[in-house]
Parts: structure tokens; sequence; C-alpha cells
């Protein structure tokens, strides 16, 4: 009797192992069919977009080509969000170091995300989750590094990144606070938008919040030390 009961018992373990290997390699295939579609089709929605749909908002969302961005709007988002973006894997090691070490000595969080990092949530995942979704997000954000372009990623950055309360991406950004397309920004409007980055419902620009009123001329003075390097003018074009 006891042998039957290992035999069922290990049985049990056997299918349960099976099958959790399968519904990994399913997920895992799914997932790099959708990440090979989005290389060059815009995903139809993102989980943050729905989200805000659930809640009651009117969801505004342009999608634009990449040359139809302007390249001040681009060379905002770098020097705020991500000024290696050229250059690094997907991660910014350094960085991360300073952050971990601020935020164990301070109570105010400091993070530590690439454009490719904040690409791979927005895109595939979900605002908040801990452990769990960080995984994922390094993951999604290996995989687009080797299979998109830096192009693709920083359109796809600023197509879908929430840019105010509903608002995603630079074009509808653009339209929502300067009433102009995304193409014919200043760089001082470029720079007001970025300062919203990455909390758009707290960071506002109508009424201007001091986030955005102090952090937009320093963005603006990277901007301005950016702009030079060669590989920040390859991805401008």
């Amino acid at each position: 009797m006891n042998n039957k009961k290992k035999k069922t018992k290990r049985n049990r373990l056997q299918r349960f192992f099976r099958f959790a290997f399968k519904v990994f390699l399913y997920g895992w295939l799914i997932s790099i069919v959708y990440i090979l579609f989005c290389k060059w089709i815009n995903p139809p929605i993102t989980i943050t977009q729905l989200n805000s749909v659930l809640h009651g908002q009117n969801i505004q969302r342009d999608y634009i080509r990449f040359d139809k961005m302007g390249s001040n709007a681009k060379l905002a988002v770098m020097a705020g969000e991500d000024q290696l973006f050229p250059d690094h894997n997907g991660f910014d090691f350094k960085s991360i170091q300073k952050a971990m070490k601020h935020n164990q000595k301070s109570k105010s969080l400091r993070g530590a995300s690439t454009i490719s990092q904040q690409v791979a949530k927005n895109v595939f995942l979900w605002q908040h989750g801990g452990f769990f979704r960080k995984g994922l997000e390094v993951y999604f954000t290996f995989m687009i590094e080797h299979l998109w372009s830096k192009k693709r990623i920083l359109q796809m950055y600023l197509n879908v990144s929430e840019m105010g309360p509903g608002v995603f991406g630079i074009e509808a950004a653009a339209r929502y606070y300067f009433k102009k397309p995304a193409a014919a920004l200043s760089n001082k409007e470029a720079a007001m938008i970025a300062s919203c980055l990455p909390n758009p419902i707290v960071f506002t620009i109508s009424p201007l919040s001091a986030r955005v009123a102090y952090r937009y001329p320093w963005i603006m003075r990277q901007m301005n030390n950016l702009k030079a390097d060669p590989d920040i003018q390859e991805l401008l074009k």
C-alpha cells in the first residue's frame, strides 16, 4: 500500500512538472512572437493604457513614425531619463548601484531604469508588481535589446509612455500641452514634457508642478551637452 501511495505521489509530481514545463514553454514562445510583432507593429494596447480605460479615462494616443517625432523630443527624453542609452545593453549598472546606496540611506526612493527597461515595462508588463515583475522586466529588456534596434526602442518609448493623465506618447502630449505636433516642439517644450516622467500624474505641466519647474531647465542644459555626441546624433536622425 505504501508503495502504491509513493508511486501515485510520484506520478502526480511528474504530471505537475510536465504541465509547468508546457506552460513555461508556451509562454516563452508567445513572448517571442509578440516581441517580434512589436518590432514592426505598434502594440494594439498596453496594460497601462487598458488600466486607464478601465478607470474611466478617455485615453489620448497617436502612434507616429520615428522621423515624425522631431529631434528635440528624442534628445529631451535621453537627456532626462537615460544619457547612456546609445551605449549600454539595456542596463546601467553604475546607476543601479548608486540608486541602491541612495535608497539604503534615504527615505526617498531613486530609480535607475533605463529607457529600454521602461519600454519593457510599458509595452509588455504593468506598473507595479515587485520582484516578479522586475524579473520579467529583465527578460524583456534583454530580448528587445537583442531583437530590436536602438531607434525602435526609442520610438516605442516615445509612443507608449504616459505623459499626462490618460495621455500616451509624445504626439498626443505635444498636442495636449502645446497644441502642436511633436516635430514642432521647441527645446523648452520637449524638456518640460520629459520632466513629467516618470510620474506625469503628479509632475504636471499645467498647472506647473515644482518638479517640472526646476527640472526642465536642467534637462535643457543636458540637451546642450549631449547633442554633439556622435552616438546621440545618430539616434536623432
